[in-house]
């Protein structure tokens, strides 16, 4: 998941005038026909990723319900038991309910991750779409520049004398390339991604004697002497 982040950061923070440059020195589309198709190869996979993780927080979410209502239960049947006077089923089941407890702490601490890392996913993922529009928009006008200057290669070539073609289509060539530039300006913006952890620690067993404490605490809520 990180290395394909790491594409992605590398994809989004591409220095896009530099492309059009190398485009424009070369005279040929190739490095933004391949810059789009690798932004698009990995929009996939950061889809993919994202449906990934987004289910697995869904099934974490489920199972931490599950264990939430399920200490909820416990937690009456402790009282439930205490009211009997059956204190070795109270002990059993503080006990039971002890450790459903410390699942759901771990249950969180899994789906807070998970959250994060989905939302990561998807900020990524409008980042790069964003990247890939302006770059489509601006290969349309880059390809009609560079058609202009072919056409003015051609003419001078004809004519046997850059004299004689002195100022021909470079109006056009400018504004066009301007307004690419003006474009790539307001498009490109800093991208930083940001990496969050999460310390996970789960508490060890609980002994008796925190049990103890616990079923004594509950009597007295209780009033059972």
């Amino acid at each position: 998941m990180a290395s394909l982040l790491e594409k992605v950061a590398t994809l989004i923070s591409a220095n896009l005038h530099a492309l059009v440059d190398q485009a424009l020195s070369t005279n040929s589309m190739a490095v933004i026909d391949q810059y789009i198709r690798q932004v698009e190869d990995n929009l996939e996979d950061l889809e993919d990723a994202a449906a990934t993780v987004g289910g697995e927080a869904k099934s974490i979410n489920r199972k931490l319900e599950d264990l939430r209502q399920k200490s909820e239960e416990l937690d009456k049947a402790v009282d439930a038991f205490l009211q009997e006077g059956n204190d070795a089923a109270a002990t059993a089941a503080q006990s039971r309910l002890n450790s459903t407890q410390r699942l759901v702490e771990t249950f969180q601490e899994q789906l807070a991750r998970q959250e994060i890392e989905y939302r990561k996913l998807l900020d990524a993922k409008v980042k790069l779409e964003a990247r890939l529009s302006t770059m489509k928009t601006q290969r349309t006008e880059l390809q009609t520049l560079l058609e202009l200057a072919k056409s003015k290669e051609t003419m001078v070539k004809a004519m046997k004398s850059l004299d004689d073609l002195m100022g021909v289509g470079d109006s056009d060539i400018s504004r066009l390339a301007g307004s690419i530039q003006k474009r790539l300006d307001k498009a490109t913006t800093a991208t930083e991604l940001r990496s969050e952890s999460l310390d996970e620690q789960i508490d060890s067993i609980l002994d008796k004697g925190k049990i103890d404490a616990q079923l004594a605490e509950r009597k007295k809520k209780l009033k059972i002497e």
